[in-house]
């Protein structure tokens, strides 16, 4: 209860004084007629009292006393004394700083880049790592995922997993039939649902093009308890019977981009992999599913549709008991704890699995996991965590580069205005309202930093999301786009505060503490100017080790992109245009969708300016991965021993296209065909690691199932990069499309003399003129391609990079600042030297050594720390240490090269000292 009180009655003084401000003029004015009552009362007393009225008003006013005293007396106990002190402060900061712009101007701008780089790097990982899905209520929301053994019952998976060594599988993908089991006997979350994201064709108002649509089940709106902005909403109706519930909901991008936020889009249709679909609803702005916080589905449709919009193979995935390919998500029941909840959906999850999965001797059923749902799958946590929290360390790096920077300045202004600080002691102000005055200067030029921060923060939140996303999607509306919202405004705010009181408290605490009597002589040489020079000179070792710091981590990151940039893809990159034909199973299934192919790249093959068409069924260098069992004839069957090969289809021309050298045998050729018997390529690392002993041209293996036909190895090929550029070329083998069942999505590799811009509209037309509906999907070049796999490796050395430059400018700054005021306070020392007989080469000799000892000492703190901070970032590096001696080395003889030059001019103004000159001041 006295807490309670205590914090009511602060909050009434609070209140009180805030009611006090917003009335200033009317308590000015209050106060006024009060001390005005009192005089008139009390010179009436005096008139009765028989005094003359002139003698009466004179007796009154003696008797009352001075009115400002009274008025100071109220403003203080209204708390309006501090408020006036601090606009006078506020008032004189502007004036200080006004009179000195070149100052203000060098301190606010790195400041500004300081906290923009700060706001832009927290705006971009709070959307990855903290932001929460747009829905009412997300911290309710929970997604299941299994872990497994090694041993686990899943034959097929089309969505995430992880591969732990040691410990087997975990994952997020289930089948659909257990999605059922789940759902049907759940008693422990409100409801379940299910959802898939893919990528599908669409015709939207005639129009061809790539969209990413979003499978749900029909309870999919009610659980996330979302309401659409327009029309309705999918209902579990819409759900009920599979191949059924042709309608969609549109995302706010797609309504905007499409139909211009027309209200008749509804009752409009779309057509989504050669299926109508009728759009009776629009999502709110902000709504991204189920799945992430970055990027929102463009059309959600009911799952039941999975069949018609999205077949895969023969068996609806509706009803296949093997393939694992649902996202589930559920909603917190109040009163039920998680382990509860898991205890029990892990207990449906074994009878579900046994209901509809054979499990056999040997074989384990996973174990079901309750984790947060609130972000999605968040994908983000692995992939960008580490690299945003090595970002945020070299930011915070450097604010305080950029605080050690400004307060030095500020140190070296402290000595111009000591004697300021000295008259206005003498003249009766106290050491605590210097203090205040000098920090409220600090705030000021803080608050012009943040400011600009603001700014540079908004301008890098929409920069730097376009520097990790693809070259080719940019234009798309697929790269996210940071919200800057207030919580970034509060960090900004924040950031501001603390970066001024950082810098400015040493320079304010010494300027405060002057010494009256000697800092009013003209010639003094007082303690306290010592004081600041050593402090100075401790700022400056500072910040040469922050840029040291900064200088080697740069220059590793730098190193790594090099090092990724020589690699050796094993295939000719250059003039090479990448892109992809996705036929919808419903119109082209197997092998319909082989015939396509085929006939779409004798069209390609036909065009002016291609000299060679090959597709494939991934592209090199992509993160995209295919692998199939690999049975030898005559191998022994080994279950302990990995079967499975990474495995591309290709055309018959994709060796000579891509430049691959075929090293033994043969490669593929046009009586390759449907027909002939099946051959098949492997490249040299299969070779030798299936067929140590013995040449494999002419020997046969079978791939996928040992009930396949067998294959003839006719060649073997080069070595190749395979999904990116860090890992060994591994293993792989190489089938003919053309023999193959069904051929689906293929990649072209087009090798043209043309410009990709300039190809492109021939390569559409070809397309159109087989099938007006189909899209070209990803348009790129090979070179594209592979940088696209460097994003944040690319972003990585560009930011750093950028650091390691503000640090070597701030680093020189501070450096000259130092010496330049070294050389100011010893003028008539330098002078004396002179007089007697030193040299100017030697007085320079003597500036430039001092200043290579404080940045040796600088550099190493700085060295020491690159050695045990750069360790945190080994996994991310490639081809170089974190102790790399050549990196280390640049870093130091870069840091010394700087000193050097910004020494040099204080060094050569005292070695022109004139020796008269300097005694005469003296």
């Amino acid at each position: 209860m006295k807490l309670f009180e205590s914090l009511r009655q602060k909050g009434a003084e609070l209140w009180s004084w805030f009611r006090a401000i917003s009335r200033r003029r009317q308590l000015e004015s209050e106060m006024e007629s009060e001390l005005l009552l009192h005089l008139e009362a009390l010179t009436a007393d005096l008139e009765r009292a028989g005094h003359s009225p002139a003698e009466a008003v004179r007796r009154a006013r003696i008797a009352l006393g001075p009115a400002l005293v009274h008025k100071e007396e109220m403003r203080a106990s209204l708390g309006l004394r501090w408020f006036d002190e601090l606009r006078a402060d506020v008032r004189y900061g502007f004036r200080i700083l006004a009179k000195s712009p070149s100052f203000t101007l060098i301190a606010a701008s790195s400041l500004a880049f300081a906290i923009g780089a700060n706001t832009t790097i927290f705006a971009i990982g709070k959307q990855l790592l903290y932001d929460r899905l747009s829905v009412p209520h997300p911290e309710q929301l929970r997604m299941l995922r299994w872990n497994g053994d090694g041993h686990e019952v899943v034959d097929g998976m089309w969505g995430d997993f992880d591969s732990i060594p040691g410990s087997g599988t975990t994952s997020s993908v289930f089948t659909y039939p257990i999605y059922q089991q789940l759902r049907d006997h759940n008693e422990k979350l409100q409801d379940l649902i299910a959802f898939k994201e893919e990528g599908m064709n669409a015709t939207v108002r005639g129009n061809a093009q790539r969209v990413n649509a979003a499978m749900v089940s029909g309870n999919f709106y009610s659980a996330l308890e979302v309401r659409p902005q327009l029309g309705r909403s999918l209902q579990p109706s819409d759900d009920a019977v599979p191949g059924s519930g042709f309608v969609a909901v549109i995302s706010d991008g797609l309504w905007l981009n499409q139909y211009g936020r027309s209200p008749s889009v509804i009752g409009q249709t779309v057509t989504l992999n050669q299926s109508v679909v009728t759009i009776v609803g629009v999502n709110p702005q902000g709504f991204t599913g189920a799945k992430n916080v970055q990027q929102a589905p463009d059309l959600f449709v009911p799952i039941s549709l999975q069949p018609v919009i999205d077949p895969k193979g023969k068996t609806s995935l509706l009803t296949d008991q093997n393939l694992w390919w649902v996202n589930i998500v559920g909603r917190t029941k109040p009163g039920v704890k998680d382990s509860e909840a898991q205890a029990a959906l892990d207990v449906q999850l074994q009878a579900a699995v046994r209901a509809t999965i054979p499990v056999p001797a040997g074989g384990t059923i996973p174990r079901l996991a309750l984790v947060d749902g609130s972000r999605g799958l968040h994908y983000a946590d692995g992939m960008f965590r580490k690299p945003l929290f090595v970002l945020s360390g070299f930011t915070a790096f450097v604010v305080l580069l950029a605080c050690a920077n400004i307060a030095n300045l500020l140190l070296a202004r402290g000595a111009q205005r000591q004697r300021e600080m000295s008259v206005r002691l003498a003249m009766g102000a106290g050491r605590s309202r210097i203090l205040r005055q000098l920090l409220t200067e600090s705030l000021m030029l803080a608050a012009l930093g943040g400011a600009g921060g603001l700014l540079v923060g908004y301008i890098g939140r929409s920069t730097l999301p376009k520097l990790m996303t693809n070259a080719w999607e940019r234009g798309d509306g697929t790269s996210f786009n940071a919200p800057f919202d207030w919580g970034v405004f509060a960090f900004t705010v924040a950031v501001t505060l603390i970066t001024g009181i950082v810098f400015g408290l040493a320079p304010a605490w010494l300027a405060a503490r002057v010494e009256v009597s000697s800092s009013l002589k003209e010639t003094s040489k007082s303690a306290s100017r010592r004081r600041k020079g050593l402090t100075g000179k401790s700022i400056v070792a500072f910040q040469v080790a922050l840029s040291t710091l900064l200088v080697v981590g740069a220059g590793l990151f730098l190193r790594t992109l090099l090092q990724l940039n020589s690699v050796d893809v094993g295939f000719k990159a250059d003039n090479l245009v990448l892109f992809e034909i996705n036929p919808p199973a419903r119109r082209y299934p197997g092998p319909k969708d082989v015939q396509l192919h085929q006939q779409l790249e004798q069209r390609f093959a036909a065009l002016p300016g291609v000299e060679r068409v090959a597709p494939g069924s991934l592209a090199y260098i992509s993160q995209s991965m295919g692998n199939t069992d690999f049975l030898p004839e005559g191998e022994p069957a080994n279950p302990q021993q990995k079967r499975a090969e990474f495995e591309n289809s290709v055309g018959i021309d994709f060796f000579s296209t891509l430049g691959i050298p075929i090293i033994a045998g043969r490669g593929f050729a046009p009586q390759d065909t449907s027909t002939s018997p099946k051959v098949g390529i492997i490249n040299r690392s299969l070779a030798r690691k299936r067929f140590p002993n013995s040449n494999p041209i002419g020997k046969r293996f079978k791939a996928d199932k040992k009930d396949s036909d067998w294959i003839q190895i006719v060649g073997i090929c080069a070595d190749t990069q395979y999904s990116d550029l860090r890992s060994a070329p591994p293993p792989q083998f190489f089938l003919p499309y053309v023999q193959q069942d069904d051929a689906g999505t293929l990649v072209y590799q087009v090798r043209t003399r043309m410009q990709p811009a300039a190809l492109f509209p021939a390569l559409r037309s070809a397309v159109q003129s087989v099938d007006r509906d189909l899209p070209i999907i990803d348009y790129r070049t090979q070179r594209e391609q592979i940088n696209a796999t460097m994003q944040i490796e690319r972003t990585f050395a560009a930011l750093t990079a950028g650091f390691g430059v503000m640090a070597l400018a701030l680093a020189c700054v501070g450096i000259y600042g130092i010496m330049a005021y070294s050389v100011a306070q010893r003028t008539n020392e330098i002078g004396i030297r002179l007089a007697l007989g030193a040299q100017p080469f030697q007085v320079r000799s003597m500036i430039l050594r001092e200043s290579s000892w404080l940045t040796l000492v600088g550099i190493v703190f700085g060295v020491l720390a690159a050695l045990g901070l750069t360790r945190l970032v080994k996994s991310m590096l490639y081809g170089v240490t974190p102790n790399d001696p050549v990196t280390l080395l640049g870093g130091m003889g870069l840091l010394l090269g700087v000193a050097f030059l910004a020494a040099w001019i204080p060094a050569r103004r005292a070695a022109s000292v004139q020796p008269m000159e300097a005694l005469r001041h003296e």
